[in-house]
């Protein structure tokens, strides 16, 4: 049986930033470890005969060839008509640099 222990949950919490309580901290490790027996479990399982599933609802990809539709397209000077900056035929944008 895996065991996770409330410190180890804390730990988990400090480094995700995601603040909880002490009670929360027990609730969590109780629930992780009955997810990892779950896990184990399915770790024990025989499959070396089983065929691998990729895909179980039958669906295939639709696919089209790639073409470009002149009629919808905007010429340089079209697409940059309503920019309030420009230079050298590309749009300018401010620079984000730091996280708010």
């Amino acid at each position: 049986m895996t065991k996770i222990s409330p410190n180890l949950v804390k730990h988990m919490s400090k480094l995700a930033k995601i603040p909880i309580s002490e009670k929360e901290e027990g609730e969590f490790a109780k629930g992780f470890s009955k997810t990892l027996d779950v896990v184990d479990k399915l770790f024990k399982v025989d499959v070396k005969n089983v065929e691998p599933t990729h895909q179980v609802t039958g669906l295939e990809n639709v696919l089209r060839e790639d073409k470009v539709d002149e009629k919808k397209m905007l010429s340089q000077d079209q697409a940059l008509s309503n920019t309030k900056k420009k230079y050298n035929g590309y749009f300018v944008v401010d620079q984000i640099l730091a996280e708010d």
